[in-house]
């Protein structure tokens, strides 16, 4: 059974900053691609940053220098490090899991960020 679970979410000031980490179980983690998501109610959900098995990343144009995305292949834990955060990062955040050569993906339960003075 495939498990991503979350954690880290919360309540910060704008300027803050919050780590979240996924931790993944079920799934050969070294090879999957491994990302993060968010939405706000009404919207879609967006990409915020990706992390091949290779180590390569990718950012939405909204996040670029503010969060960073790394993974730990010892421990299957991806965690995403959010700087200078804005009210308008404010979304439940979801850790998203593609295992390589695989047709099914895998979605976490989410976490509420919110960005608020």
């Amino acid at each position: 059974q495939v498990q991503l679970v979350e954690s880290g979410g919360g309540l910060v000031r704008p300027g803050g900053s919050l780590r979240l980490s996924c931790a993944a179980s079920g799934i050969t983690f070294s090879i999957a691609t491994m990302a993060w998501y968010r939405q706000v109610p009404g919207k879609q959900r967006d990409l915020v940053a990706l992390i091949t098995n290779g180590g390569l990343t990718n950012y939405a144009e909204s996040v670029k220098g503010r969060f960073t995305i790394s993974r730990d292949n010892a421990k299957n834990t991806v965690d995403l490090q959010m700087n200078s955060l804005k009210p308008e990062d404010t979304a439940v955040y979801s850790c998203y899991a593609h295992p390589l050569a695989s047709q099914t993906h895998y979605w976490g339960q989410g976490t509420q960020v919110t960005v608020s003075s």
